[in-house]
Parts: structure tokens; C-alpha cells; sequence
């Protein structure tokens, strides 16, 4: 099977942050969300691998480059315009052949990998397989309909007012050759793009054989900063171990489970996990609390962090407490002595703020 992943959207939800960067590049737990999906495909076997880039291809394709530190090909497929997870299966139509192949966004992040969902397709006659979950507002995705009876899927609706269910497609899709007709019947939808619940619809109401996999652990649509913070939450209760990499002097306490990458310092402060600490940072006189992630090259001093993320060449100094935060690329952040004060804010990349 290969693998198509796409990585065409603008990051609109995540403006500021996504103005000067690709969404899908966002680390989280100090790992570009792509990066956790690309190796999601290599642990299930995959090593043909499209990605779907528009107008941030060239710092995808700096990024990623021929995908050789994962052992797989990468082929990139330039998508003119967001128009649609249809549109983008229809532009991959040479890359693709007859092949069958999984469809994952790129910007989502799953528990558990899906290397038991290729498996069992593989194995199958199923003409495709959507994976499915339970959301608690179904109205902001595609939502699927299953027979009470039979449990398969009877109808699939993009973003509907008045939901049939809650399950949720959560962009991961396995397709065989079939879909490339679907997406050739198609109309664009009111929204003017080629949707893919409207292809797989096609392939219902046609015979062939569309099966639903609903997965029970957690998901996450990285879309939206608080969905980010959440997505950074989990894989770090997941994945920080206690592994030290960089410098901690002897005035320093590290709580939990926490990992300093190496060229790190950790002077005369406390972390406490689950956290992470990037490559060549330091944190100086400071308090690092859980679920925060400090990417590579940042400054810390005299301030105390907690639930956040910090992206890489940023100055954060003097700040007396910063929570639930989403900080870009080389942000400088200072103390103003102005009142009142209060802290909780995204900032884009190269902001320069002194803090009320």
C-alpha cells in the first residue's frame, strides 16, 4: 500500500501562529505534528509516501525532504488550491495508479497508531474503510450514519446542522483503486470544494463495500491552538520519559517524568513532568510546570511556564507566571512595568511583547 498525506491547508484557525509557518509543522512534544504522522505510516509498513502540499510546500519539502531518516520515498504532489480531500485523491491519480492506499491528514493526531487498521484492509475485499469516532459536537465534522442492524454506513455528511450521529470522520481513510471514479463523479459542494464524504457516498450508493472502524482512543484535530495544547497534553502522558540528554546542575530539581534534550541547561530551576526541554535551550532561576513543551533554542530566565508550548529561537524573561499558552518562533517576551497584570495569549512568530 502507499501512504497519501495531506498537508495542503492554510492554518487558518491557528492564525497567527500558522502566518509564517505550516501548520502540519507545529511540534508538539517538541515533534512537527507531520513528522508523528509520517512515522504512524512507517510503523504500519508503508514506505511509499505522497504528500499533498500548496502554499507552504517549500517549508514542508525543506522539512521532510526524500523522507530518507524515516527509510521511506517521499513524492510531493502540489495542490493548486485548498478544493477539497477529494480533489487532492483526483490530483494524486498518477502518483496513486491502482494501488490501494491510506489517506491520513496532517495535521491529526491518534492513539495507538493504525497498523492493524492496514493489516486488516489489506487482507479484505473492502472497497474502502473510514475510521470513525465518537465526538461530543458531531456538527463540526463529517458525520457517518450506520444501519442499527448491520452496523455499516448508510449515508456521510460533511459538517451537518442537525447531526444523525455522533461519530466523526477523523481523516483517516483506506481507499482501492474504486474512489478515483468516485472523485471523477462528483460535484463540488456548496462550499466549492470536492468533498470526500460526497466520494465515499458515491461508492455506497454504487455497491461497494465502504466499512467503518470506530476507534475508542483519543484523537485530535490540531486545527485550533486549544486542540494543540490538548494534543500536546496527551502525548506527553504518553511519551516523556525521565531521560536527561542535556546539563542539570545541582541546584536544579527535575520532578516526574521529564526530558532535556541534549545540549540543554538546566540551571537553578524545576521542571516538572511530564515536560520537555529541546535541544541547546536553557532555563535559567525558572519554574517549568506539567504539559509544557520548549522547543530548541530557547531562552528562559526568571519566569515560571506551565501547559504550554514554546517554539524554537524565543526569549522569555522575567515573566512571573504563563499558562495555556501558545508562543511562536522567535518571540522575545518581557516584563513591562505596567499593572494590572495577567497572562494568557497566541503569539505569531517574531512578536516582541512586554507584558502588562
Amino acid at each position: 500500500m502507499k501512504g497519501l498525506i495531506l498537508s495542503g491547508g492554510k492554518g487558518t484557525r491557528l492564525y497567527p501562529l500558522t502566518y509564517t509557518r505550516a501548520k502540519q509543522l507545529v511540534p508538539v512534544a517538541n515533534k512537527p505534528v507531520l513528522f508523528r504522522v509520517i512515522e504512524t505510516l512507517v510503523d504500519a509498513g508503508i514506505r511509499d509516501i505522497g504528500i499533498v502540499v500548496g502554499d507552504t510546500a517549500n517549508e514542508i519539502m525543506e522539512a521532510v525532504g526524500k523522507g530518507r531518516r524515516w527509510g521511506v520515498e517521499i513524492t510531493y504532489i502540489h495542490q493548486e488550491a485548498p478544493l477539497g480531500l477529494a480533489h487532492a485523491v483526483k490530483i494524486s491519480r498518477d502518483y496513486l495508479g491502482d494501488e490501494r492506499f491510506v489517506m491520513f491528514l496532517g495535521d491529526n493526531v491518534i492513539q495507538g497508531g493504525i497498523a492493524p487498521l492496514i493489516r486488516q484492509f489489506e487482507s479484505s475485499d473492502w472497497n474502502c474503510q473510514v475510521v470513525l469516532t465518537p465526538v461530543s459536537e458531531p456538527q463540526h465534522y463529517g458525520v457517518a450514519e450506520l444501519d442499527p442492524d448491520t452496523r455499516r454506513i448508510v449515508r456521510l455528511v460533511e459538517k451537518p446542522r442537525n447531526p444523525p450521529s455522533n461519530l466523526a470522520l477523523v481523516g483517516i481513510y483506506m481507499f482501492d483503486h474504486h474512489i478515483h471514479e468516485a472523485v471523477e463523479s462528483i460535484r463540488p459542494s456548496w462550499r466549492g470544494e470536492l468533498e470526500i464524504t460526497d466520494a465515499i457516498q458515491w461508492l455506497i450508493e454504487h455497491g461497494y463495500e465502504v466499512h467503518p472502524y470506530i476507534h475508542r482512543g483519543w484523537w485530535i484535530d490540531t486545527g485550533k491552538p486549544i486542540d494543540m495544547l490538548a494534543a500536546n497534553d496527551l502525548v506527553l502522558d504518553e511519551e516523556c520519559e525521565h531521560r536527561i540528554e542535556g546539563y542539570v546542575d545541582r541546584d536544579s530539581v527535575i520532578q516526574g517524568r521529564v526530558t532535556v534534550q541534549k545540549g540543554a541547561e538546566i540551571i537553578n530551576s524545576t521542571i516538572r513532568g511530564p515536560a520537555i526541554i529541546g535541544e541547546n535551550t536553557r532555563i535559567v532561576n525558572s519554574y517549568i510546570g506539567p504539559y509544557t513543551s520548549i522547543y530548541h533554542d530557547v531562552v528562559v530566565e526568571d519566569s515560571e511556564i506551565e501547559h504550554s508550548i514554546v517554539l524554537e529561537g524565543t526569549r522569555i524573561e522575567h515573566i512571573s507566571r504563563l499558562v495555556d499558552s501558545l508562543i511562536g518562533r522567535n518571540v522575545e517576551l518581557t516584563r513591562s512595568p505596567y499593572k494590572p497584570k495577567a497572562y494568557k495569549m497566541t503569539l505569531s512568530d517574531h512578536s516582541k511583547v512586554g507584558v502588562l
